[in-house]
């Protein structure tokens, strides 16, 4: 009934398992992949057309995570899986990225590839597994693919490469890097890490890509048994050769020439223009001008990369190592807790720094458990800042993918949790783009979040690298254009400090490139890194001493862990009241600690002494002031020490005799007490007639045992 393949190899100290014909055999290819107890499904399916007209490659990749996966209820009210988590996004775009540039250039058929995590051991992360089971799923299919590809994440601790970190060994490690490429080369890089050497890092890609040679000799033992028939390769014809030189020779000249235009908007116009021209001309002559689209791309490419491979000097006139000048301004929003405008030639990005509490912490509920994040880091892409009107959603693959870039090249440089106790948000608005707008997001989230006062240890930058290959030579380009990244080979960004690298993040799109290119583009980051540090310390040279004015201040205090329950009260009554009458937020953590956030120093203060007084014990002997809360013919209750109560009896209310409480005090007066010691029930008692109620005296030395003055008491005596 099944016509079972499996191939089995010890990779990492696990074993990666890949088997084929058993489930979703419907599918074009499907694999299950197995590394320890994580297991992933993963399929491939093609239309065997490509729909009239096309002139892209339809490619969908979807990683799914099931909460099964993990032994779990999905959470929310429907209690099933909803719409794509942050990570699940993140998965699908680390699968499309390396698999992308396999593909036939002229091939038009829709492809979806889909990976479901069916099995999750809490210790191997599934998006390796799913990258290695989408890749066997694709050579088994049929579809034109030149692959086999894998992949394989590396950790860095004390001075080692760790190939396949488990999520435990994470925790310790100075480096979280994920690298895939074919047996030829390196096509993807993604990366976090604690401000490493150029060195070592062009040292983990290598490791990685030497580390998972195996798994690509392993895809193709299992193709070679249950390989589907390859579909034809789509060839191009006597008819399309001949319309792509006819439009060589209507349109080199003329984009040729608006590509000498310098600025953007202009160059984009002439171009544009070009183009126009040309397809009317193929259209007066009865050619196919729909069919010119990708034609003329392949053309406006032609003309950009040997431009600069032939002069040196590139679309806006700069040569392969220049950056584009570079304004940097912190302080532009008032209100704001950080704010910074990065400006680098058409590029910008208004980074806003917001400081929040414990409650303002994301919960994320993973595969892995649910857990608390205190950073988050938004990038938003609105069409006006590339000068188009278009429509207006939530966060697409692009903008979550380059908010996560830089979140990781920020990350390793925040302070630790215990050290700066906030909740830290920045939003990211690109106002302008011609290229590397997450680049500029990094640094306009450092400034900003220095701007507000976090102790960021150094200062962060990045800057992303081009590349253009030809049989001829190469060149790399640093600080590249929207137009080089679309028209070139390689996006490789760079982002650290002074002294180090703390995310790399390359896609290749070429079949691979070499180490050598690889040291090139990390040397010549670098030199561009420290010169865009050098025009940001221009704007802040590091973080304000103090959080802003408007940001709350938060104050740590410890209580003993017995006392939680009178802090929080019945049903949380004490804890609603304090936040309700100081206007302060207040966290309280199981171990005792407690954060009161407030954005005046006397909310703040209001809020400490009274959780102060809930929890200290009082002392014989010393005085406080109290509220009455309550009389009776036997004396007077009143609240000291925030929710502590003590009765002062009537003898104790004033110096000589008292008929009647209320002749002396009343519900809400305000009164000075002094502790006098405990009864047998461990009931507080209390004593007005030996505190001068004006000035809080102690005069215990001065009053007699009846109650009056001593003095007169001895002179009666007498």
């Amino acid at each position: 009934m099944f016509n079972y393949f499996r191939k089995e190899i010890e990779w990492g100290g696990r074993r990666l398992v890949l088997e084929t014909g058993k489930i979703a055999r419907q599918a074009d290819g499907a694999v299950v992949a197995s590394y320890g107890d994580t297991i992933v499904l993963c399929t491939a399916v093609g239309v065997k057309s490509a729909k009239p007209g096309q002139d892209f490659f339809p490619l969908t990749v979807n990683y799914q995570e099931k909460a099964f996966a993990a032994g779990k209820i999905p959470g929310g009210f429907f209690k099933r899986e909803g719409r794509p988590s942050e990570n699940e996004t993140l998965v699908s775009r680390l699968i499309d990225r390396p698999i992308r540039p396999l593909f036939p250039e002229n091939f038009r058929n829709e492809v979806q590839v889909i990976a479901t995590v069916l099995s999750h051991d809490m210790e191997n992360d599934p998006d390796i597994v799913a990258m290695v089971g989408c890749s066997a799923a694709l050579t088994l299919s049929g579809i034109p693919f030149f692959g086999p590809v894998a992949a394989a994440r590396v950790g860095y601790e004390n001075g080692q490469y760790i190939l396949n970190p488990t999520l435990a060994q994470m925790n310790d490690a100075t480096l979280d890097l994920v690298v895939a490429g074919t047996a030829e080369g390196v096509l993807m890089v993604e990366s976090e890490a604690r401000e490493l050497s150029e060195e070592v890092m062009l040292g983990a890609v290598t490791f990685g890509h030497q580390a998972f040679q195996p798994v690509i000799q392993a895809i193709i033992e299992l193709a070679e048994h249950a390989a589907r028939e390859p579909w034809p390769l789509p060839e191009a014809t006597d008819e399309e050769r001949a319309l792509k030189a006819r439009i060589d020779a209507l349109g080199r000249a003329a984009i040729a020439e608006a590509y000498k235009e310098q600025v953007k908007q202009e160059r984009y116009a002439k171009v544009g223009a070009a183009k126009k021209s040309v397809t009317e001309a193929l259209a007066a002559e009865g050619l196919n001008a729909d069919a010119a689209k990708p034609m003329l791309k392949d053309l406006e490419a032609d003309i950009v990369r040997n431009a600069i491979l032939d002069t040196g000097l590139r679309i806006d006139g700069r040569d392969t190592k220049t950056v584009r000048p570079i304004v940097a301004e912190v302080g532009v929003l008032p209100r704001a807790h950080g704010s910074a405008l990065f400006t680098r030639g058409e590029t910008q990005a208004l980074c806003v720094a917001t400081l929040g509490t414990g409650q303002d912490e994301q919960i994320i509920d993973s595969l892995e458990g649910e857990y608390r994040e205190n950073f988050m880091l938004h990038y938003n892409f609105p069409p006006y800042s590339v000068g188009e009107a278009g429509r207006m959603g939530s966060p697409g693959r692009r903008e979550i993918g380059h908010g996560k870039l830089a979140w990781r090249a920020v990350h390793p440089l925040l302070p630790k949790k215990a050290d700066f106790p906030y909740t830290l948000r920045v939003v990211s608005e690109i106002t302008e783009s011609n290229g590397s707008s997450s680049m500029a997001t990094v640094c306009g989230t450092s400034l900003s979040l220095m701007d507000a006062g976090v102790p960021l240890a150094r200062p962060v930058a990045g800057i992303a690298m081009g590349l253009i290959k030809e049989d001829r030579g190469f060149a790399v380009l640093s600080d590249i254009l929207g137009d080089e990244d679309h028209l070139g080979d390689m996006d490789f960004k760079v982002a650290g400090t002074e002294q180090g690298v703390t995310s790399l993040q390359m896609d290749i799109k070429i079949t691979s490139i070499t180490p050598e290119i690889m040291k090139i583009a990390l040397d010549q980051a670098r030199d561009g890194r420290m010169h865009i540090l050098g025009e940001m310390a221009k704007a802040l040279t590091g973080s304000r001493t103090a959080v802003a004015a408007t940001a709350p201040r938060i104050t740590i205090i410890n209580v003993p862990k017995e006392k939680i329950r009178e802090v929080i009260g019945t049903g949380g009554k004490v804890i609603r009241e304090i936040v309700e009458q100081t206007g302060a937020k207040i966290d309280i953590e199981d171990d005792g600690t407690i954060k009161i956030a407030a954005t005046s120093n006397d909310s703040a203060q209001r809020a400490i002494d009274w959780i102060r007084g809930i929890v200290a014990e009082p002392e014989v002997g010393a005085i406080y002031t109290g509220k009455v809360v309550k009389t009776a013919d036997f004396g007077a209750f009143v609240n000291f020490l925030g929710s502590r109560d003590g009765l002062v009896h009537i003898s104790e209310l004033a110096q000589g005799r008292v008929a009647k409480t209320t002749d002396v005090v009343n519900v809400g007066d305000s009164v000075r007490v002094k502790c006098l010691g405990f009864d047998d029930r461990g009931k507080v008692k209390l004593s007005m007639r030996v505190v001068d109620q004006a000035t809080g005296e102690d005069i215990s030395d001065k009053v007699g045992p009846k109650g009056g003055r001593r003095e007169r008491e001895e002179a009666v005596a007498d």
